[in-house]
């Protein structure tokens, strides 16, 4: 697979995540953010979505299961390859990570860690599936990133509740990747 999404986050480890129009022209409009997640949208609206990212010349990474009217089913990411011209998927679903593997799209997984049985479900995933990225949330937890970074070869993206620099720091201190941010400020940082 290219490098340009890796070559994106090593310039810039700061990924906008969009939650509504505004967001995304906000994050359009900055140049130092490369990569966009989008976490909003409609079956109807999502082309449009997506070719705004690409005209801004950014990366456009689409959470299916935020979609509305996408369903879970392998399909929906064909669907989104032939419809739309994202660059990857956001998904919960290993099954729809693993049907955009097969289509040469960019792929992460996304976990909550929510408790010890969370983590330990992250930590002892079979290697099989090989996602590009594995996001984690909340990204504020340091320990828990360093120790999720020391168990995995797959390079991973702190999410959730990254709302300054201090949390920034710490978790690409831990071992993250890159970290992804509803916070409009951060996106500045």
């Amino acid at each position: 697979m290219e490098k340009r999404f890796y070559d994106a986050i090593a310039d810039n480890p700061i990924i906008a995540a969009v939650k509504n129009m505004d967001g995304l022209e906000k994050s359009c409009s900055l140049e130092d953010i490369r990569v966009i997640f989008v976490l909003f949208g409609d079956i109807c609206s999502i082309q449009g979505i997506v070719r705004r990212i690409k005209e801004a010349g950014k990366i456009a990474v689409v959470h299916m299961d935020l979609i509305s009217g996408l369903g879970t089913k392998e399909i929906a990411v064909d669907f989104l390859k032939e419809n739309t011209m994202l660059d990857g998927i956001i998904s919960t679903k290993p099954s729809l990570i693993k049907r955009a593997k097969e289509l040469h799209l960019y792929t992460i997984l996304r976990y909550f860690l929510i408790d010890s049985m969370a983590l330990a479900a992250v930590v002892s995933q079979p290697n099989t599936l090989q996602p590009d990225f594995i996001e984690i949330l909340p990204g504020v937890m340091p320990k828990i990133i360093k120790q999720v970074c020391s168990s995995l070869k797959v390079p991973i993206i702190a999410g959730g509740l990254i709302g300054d620099k201090e949390s920034v720091m710490a978790a690409l201190a831990a071992g993250a990747t890159a970290v992804s941010t509803t916070t409009e400020e951060v996106w500045r940082m």
